[in-house]
C-alpha cells in the first residue's frame, strides 16, 4: 500500500530531475500554439487592412516553404546534438564521468532543445491541417510566417547552443563552474545560521526515551530532506526525529531512515503513540528527495568531491596533467577556507526551544581526509603536486579552531614526509626546503627536510 502511494510521487520527481522536463513543457507550449494558428477560423476582414500584403496568392508556395523549414530544422537538431555527443565523449575521457551528464541537463541546453522540439511540432501541425479554399487565408499566412521567425530564431540557438556547449567542456569552465556551484550551495547553509531556530550542537544527541523507526521505502541516494515539514511533523506528535543517515548517503529499502524519539517533559505535547501510525511514517518518508546521482547545488560535498575527482582524473597517466590537479586544489583550498568559517547546523528546534529534527554532518577533518588523501595517493610521485597541498594546508591553518588545526597539521606531516621520501638529490631538497615555511601559517613545519636516518 504504501509504495503505491509513493509511486506517482517518484514519477513526478524522477520527470522533474530529467532532462526531458524543460523540452516538454516547452513543446507543450508551441503545440498549444500551432493549434491557435489553425483551428481558429478567422475571416481577413477582421484583421487589420495593413497586413494583406502577407497574405499568400499560391497555396503551393505555403506548403513548400514550410517542407522545406521543416527539414532544415530536423537536419540542423541532428546535427547540433551529434556534435555535442562527440564533444561531451571526449570530455568525459578528460574529467570525472559524472560531469557528462551535468553538462548535457544543465537548463540553458534543455530550453534549446525544447524550441528546437516546439519549431518542428508547430511547422509539423501548419503542414498537417489543410488549407481551408484555393488559398490559405491570412491568418494561416501570419502563422506560416511565425513558423519563419521560429526557425530564424533556432538559427540563432544553434550558434549559442555550439558556443555554450564549446565553452561548458573547456577545463577553466568546468572547475568554474562547480566552485560557483559549490559556493552557492556553501551560502545556503550559511543562511541557515542566521535563523535562530537552526543551530549547532557538537555532539549529535543520544536518544534516551523510547523510540520508533521508520523504514526506507525505496533504494537511492538521498539527497534533500524537508526539515521545516519534518519538524512540524515532530512538534504534531510531541517527538523529535533523528536523521539516521547524512545527506547525499545511499539508503536500500527498509533500513530504519528515521528514529522517532517521543518526549517525556511536562511542558511538552502529551505523548501518544498511537500517533505513530502508517499515516505519520507516510508524512515522514514524503520529505525525502531521492536523485540518481550527485546534484551540487543541494549538497555543497558533491561539488568538493568531483573537483577532488577531476583532480585525480588529471593525474592518471591517461590524461598526466599536473595543471588540472593543481588548478582543482586551488578551487579547493578557497571552498575549505569557507567551509572553515561556518559551523553548520545539525538541530532544527520549534518556537519553544524545543529540539524537534536533529541530523548529521561531516567533520572538517573527515572532509579534509575525503578530499586531499586521494590526490596525495595518486600524486605522491610529483613535487609540484604536493608542494601545491602543503601550500593549501599552509593557507587553511589561517582559518582553522583548534580541532581543525591539528587535522591540518597531520596532513602536512603526511606531505612532509612524501616529500622527504621523494627528493633524495640535493638540488631538489633546496628547491623544496625554501619554501617549506614561506608564506603567513600556524603549523610547525621542520626548516628542512627529514633524511631517511631522521
Amino acid at each position: 500500500m504504501l509504495s503505491q502511494f509513493f509511486h506517482p510521487i517518484r514519477l513526478l520527481r524522477r520527470y522533474r530531475q530529467s532532462i526531458a522536463f524543460l523540452p516538454s513543457l516547452l513543446a507543450v507550449a508551441y503545440l498549444l500554439l500551432g493549434l491557435l494558428a489553425v483551428v481558429p477560423n478567422i475571416d481577413n476582414d477582421t484583421l487589420p487592412g495593413f497586413l494583406e500584403w502577407l497574405d499568400f496568392k499560391d497555396p503551393g508556395t505555403a506548403r513548400s516553404l514550410l517542407s522545406t523549414l521543416i527539414a532544415g530544422m530536423i537536419s540542423l537538431m541532428v546535427f547540433s546534438f551529434s556534435m555535442v555527443m562527440t564533444v561531451l565523449s571526449q570530455a568525459g575521457s578528460s574529467f570525472s564521468q559524472k560531469l557528462v551528464f551535468g553538462l548535457v541537463s544543465k537548463r540553458e541546453h534543455q530550453r534549446v532543445l525544447g524550441h528546437y522540439l516546439g519549431t518542428i511540432l508547430f511547422v509539423l501541425i501548419l503542414l498537417m491541417v489543410p488549407f481551408k479554399g484555393e488559398t490559405p487565408t491570412l491568418w494561416r499566412s501570419l502563422g506560416v510566417y511565425l513558423g519563419v521567425a521560429m526557425v530564424v530564431h533556432c538559427l540563432g540557438l544553434f550558434v549559442y547552443f555550439i558556443h555554450s556547449v564549446s565553452q561548458s567542456v573547456q577545463i577553466n569552465a568546468v572547475t568554474q563552474g562547480l566552485h560557483q556551484s559549490t559556493k552557492d550551495s556553501l551560502e545556503k547553509v550559511r543562511s541557515l545560521m542566521d535563523s535562530p531556530r537552526w543551530r549547532h550542537l557538537g555532539a549529535h544527541p543520544h536518544i534516551q526515551n523510547r523510540h520508533y523507526l521508520i523504514n526506507a521505502h525505496q533504494s537511492g541516494y538521498i539527497q534533500q530532506v524537508d526539515l521545516e515539514k519534518l519538524a512540524k511533523l515532530a512538534e504534531e506528535v510531541g517527538a523529535v526525529i533523528h536523521l539516521n543517515f547524512t545527506f547525499g548517503d545511499y539508503t536500500v529499502v527498509d533500513f530504519p531512515l528515521f528514529k522517532v524519539e517521543m518526549e517525556d517533559n511536562d511542558d511538552a505535547a502529551t505523548p501518544d503513540a498511537d500517533k505513530i501510525d502508517e499515516e505519520f511514517r507516510t508524512a515522514v518518508l514524503t520529505t525525502l528527495t531521492y536523485v540518481q546521482g550527485e546534484s551540487v547545488e543541494d549538497l555543497y560535498i558533491n561539488g568538493l568531491t568531483q573537483l577532488m575527482e577531476i583532480a585525480i582524473k588529471g593525474l592518471s597517466p591517461g590524461i598526466n596533467e599536473p595543471g588540472i590537479a593543481r588548478l582543482c586544489i586551488h578551487q579547493l583550498t578557497e571552498l575549505l577556507a569557507r567551509r572553515l568559517k561556518l559551523e553548520p547546523s545539525n538541530i532544527l528546534v520549534d518556537d519553544r526551544g524545543h529540539t524537534r529534527v536533529t541530523w548529521k554532518t561531516q567533520r572538517f577533518d573527515s572532509l579534509l581526509y575525503r578530499l586531499f588523501t586521494p590526490i596525495l595517493h595518486y600524486g605522491k610521485e610529483d613535487i609540484s603536486i604536493n608542494l601545491a597541498l602543503l601550500k593549501a594546508l599552509k593557507t587553511l591553518s589561517n582559518f582553522a579552531k583548534h580541532d581543525d588545526l591539528d587535522a591540518i597539521q597531520g596532513h602536512a606531516d603526511r606531505v612532509i614526509a612524501v616529500l622527504a621520501s621523494l627528493t633524495q638529490d640535493s638540488l631538489d631538497r633546496q628547491f623544496i626546503q625554501e619554501r617549506l615555511n614561506s608564506g603567513e601559517h600556524r603549523l610547525k613545519l621542520p626548516i628542512t627536510l627529514p633524511t631517511e636516518k631522521d
